[in-house]
């Protein structure tokens, strides 16, 4: 690396440029082909890259007023000195907020998530450090990550596992102070695991990741930390054994002593009974070590169903955890109760959040209300809302997802630091409707063409590798018309938020897309879990309807939903379609970000749409009410969802004027950014988590 530009192996080596559209705009410049081909991953492009490009680029005037300005915008961000924390809030933390997650989504060149729990706890990172709260997460490093997908010929979910390159990837081995590898020793069961860690720098937070893919374990134990999600419950509860007590261990010998501890979800619970033992070691009682830990604890429950939140049989629990009533003295029955409903038979790890932590929040006002209804058994005399879990709707990181074209927009016309005002309501709700109509129409069909061309390129490399099947090719997007109303359903796939609900009248539905003069084109992406047969038969019938030649090419699946193919997709299509069954849905993320890129929401009232919609910012399928039964309600919302795309989606889209601007679509369009664009902003959810639930407990 050529002394003047050395500073970019410290920038590529800190995912702060990943949303920083300078930096980003530097790397391109540095090699535009390599930045693509190798993901947008300039670890591995300056790994690849000839010696000779960085050697003229050294030299080169203009570049290096690129490169100068990119390294001190962040350093000037990395200290914090004028972050909102200290300039607003008026506070500065001297330790650091503990945030525990089976699951983190910084970026594709980091595959180790499964999808929306994975994306909140990135966005949380990222939105840490442009808040200047000091920030330390907590994980795994999944050598193999989670799978690649790939649609069979006859249109089964298949899945790939491909190891991680560790030299080419934004991470470092986490080691000791004289440069050893720092290497942890846990009693899981009756044996010794040895753990590892790597560190992921997001900005001013850290991120640290638990691996047991050392020489030191057995083959079994080396595959403990192999993927995320393993089956099988043993398995499950040994990986968050892991997560808790080896996290807790690791925070301790790198000398991290946090002021707060956020469990995101269950599956991180075992933290507070690492942290109980600590504070019995030292001396406490249980009741006193119980009341120390619950201080200064927050949980976060994501899960609306029973079904859902992770629950341990007693025998496993007695397998992996007599060792600790025995070396402390308290009873098997006073360390289960903490992880049990009133006459419950099995460990709940929710239970054990609930009782453990001062503060405990849902992530949406639906599913604030759900919780505290669900869990009001362990609150005995006390009316569902005077159960103590609030709620914080979720938010996501702007600067991440709002498309770079939209962001100029938003320069020019909103403000030139928009991105510090994300959370100001009046703002956005006086200067959106300032930004003109052609502008902001033009702007976002270039994002479409964008996002078909990246699809098509998709589905040349299958041709290129062979696969000649023309209704494949079709399935997989080859047909795609940027001028047609295109409708995206992009998400995990799972039963409850029933994909196929646009199928159960194919008719109709034949008859919007194939509308000589109103056309509607329709793309799904997203994959199921590798154990979930009813969720692979979901994506399935997808698969088999778009190989139809009745659809016309206009219904397609786009197989590897990750990180990278989400950005293209929720700035790219028309219409976002959300259809879970009432209820069932926390809060959801995606609709936000395709909101804030003007792409307005077609959804169920559940989750965070529930608050979100007003009427004029896009569109609900049904009312709020829940049917009787699932036939009724999956009938009523399939009829509500054809008739509200063909009676006030469509015609709003082609009603152009004489420049083929689309007046009344565009209204849609703007207020759905001005409203969601502020309170559905991550800024606005830290800062709540901030004010009233961190500096209450400090």
């Amino acid at each position: 690396m050529p002394v003047r530009i050395n500073q970019l192996a410290d920038l590529s080596a800190n995912l702060w440029w990943s949303w920083h559209r300078d930096a980003r705009d530097m790397f391109n410049k540095i090699d535009r082909r390599l930045w693509q081909v190798t993901g947008h991953n300039p670890v591995k492009m300056l790994y690849d890259i000839n010696p000779g490009r960085l050697e003229i680029l050294a030299t080169d005037p203009e570049f290096l007023e690129i490169y100068d300005d990119v390294i001190a915008s962040f350093g000037a961000e990395i200290s914090g000195s004028d972050a909102w924390l200290a300039r607003e809030a008026k506070t500065s933390l001297s330790r650091p907020v503990a945030y525990f997650s089976m699951e983190f989504a910084v970026h594709n060149s980091l595959p180790i998530y499964a999808g929306g729990l994975g994306v909140l706890a990135g966005d949380t990172c990222k939105e840490a450090s442009d808040l200047g709260i000091p920030f330390v997460g907590v994980g795994f490093m999944y050598p193999e990550g989670y799978f690649h997908q790939r649609i069979s010929e006859d249109g089964w979910q298949t899945e790939d596992y491909l190891l991680l390159d560790f030299e080419r990837a934004p991470i470092s081995r986490v080691c000791t102070a004289d440069g050893q590898r720092l290497l942890l020793n846990l009693s899981v069961g009756d044996r010794q695991v040895y753990v590892a860690a790597w560190q992921v720098l997001a900005g001013s937070s850290k991120l640290y990741l638990l691996d047991t893919n050392v020489p030191e374990n057995d083959l079994e134990d080396r595959g403990l930390s192999a993927r995320l999600y393993s089956p099988g419950k043993e398995m499950r509860l040994q990986q968050e054994y892991l997560l808790g007590f080896g996290g807790v261990m690791l925070l301790r010998a790198l000398g991290i002593e946090p002021a707060v501890w956020h469990c995101n979800e269950g599956h991180t619970a075992f933290l507070l009974i690492a942290r109980l033992k600590e504070y019995m070691t030292a001396g406490h009682s249980r009741i006193e070590a119980e009341e120390l830990v619950r201080r200064c604890s927050v949980f976060t429950t994501h899960t609306p169903v029973p079904a859902g939140h992770d629950v341990f049989e007693l025998g496993l629990i007695d397998r992996y955890f007599s060792w600790l009533w025995n070396k402390l003295g308290i009873t098997r029955e006073e360390l289960i109760s903490l992880g049990q409903v009133p006459g419950g038979q099995d460990f709940n790890m929710t239970v054990l959040g609930l009782k453990l932590a001062a503060s405990a929040n849902g992530v949406s006002q639906v599913h604030g209300e759900v919780s505290r209804n669900m869990w009001r058994s362990l609150y005995p005399g006390r009316t569902a809302a005077e159960v103590p879990i609030r709620h914080i709707t979720n938010g996501v990181h702007i600067p991440t997802w709002v498309a770079p074209e939209i962001a100029r927009l938003y320069e020019e016309y909103v403000d030139k630091e928009w991105y510090r005002r994300q959370d100001d309501a009046g703002l956005w709700e006086s200067r959106v409707p300032l930004i003109p109509d052609e502008e902001l129409w033009h702007t976002h069909q270039g994002r479409k063409q964008r996002l078909l061309h990246y699809i098509r390129e998709r589905v040349r490399r299958d041709w290129k590798a062979g696969v000649d099947s023309a209704p494949r090719l079709a399935a997989m997007g080859a047909m795609l018309d940027p001028e047609v109303l295109t409708v995206g359903f992009v998400r995990r796939f799972v039963e409850y938020k029933r994909p196929t609900l646009l199928f159960r009248d194919l008719e109709q539905l034949k008859e919007l897309i194939r509308d000589s003069q109103r056309p509607v084109q329709f793309i799904f992406a997203g994959k199921s879990h590798p154990a979930d047969s009813m969720a692979k038969e979901l994506i399935h019938r997808v698969y088999t309807q778009a190989k139809e030649n009745d659809f016309e090419g206009r219904l397609c699946f786009v197989e590897d939903y990750d990180l990278h193919l989400a950005h293209y997709l929720v700035q790219g299509v028309d219409v976002w379609l959300n259809s879970p069954r009432r209820w069932l849905e926390a809060s959801g993320t995606s609709g936000m970000k395709a909101a804030v890129n003007g792409v307005p929401n077609l959804s169920v009232r559940d989750g965070w749409w529930h608050e979100g919609f007003n009427g004029k910012n896009g569109w609900a399928i049904g009312d709020i009410s829940k049917p009787e039964s699932v036939d009724e309600e999956d009938a009523l919302d399939a009829g509500a969802l054809l008739y509200v795309l063909k009676e006030l989606v469509v015609p709003k889209y082609y009603d152009r004027n004489l420049e083929d601007i689309p007046l009344k679509w565009m209204a849609v369009v703007k207020e759905s950014v001005s409203t969601v664009l502020p309170h559905f902003a991550a800024a606005r959810m830290m800062k709540e988590y901030t004010r009233e639930m961190y500096l209450p407990l400090i």
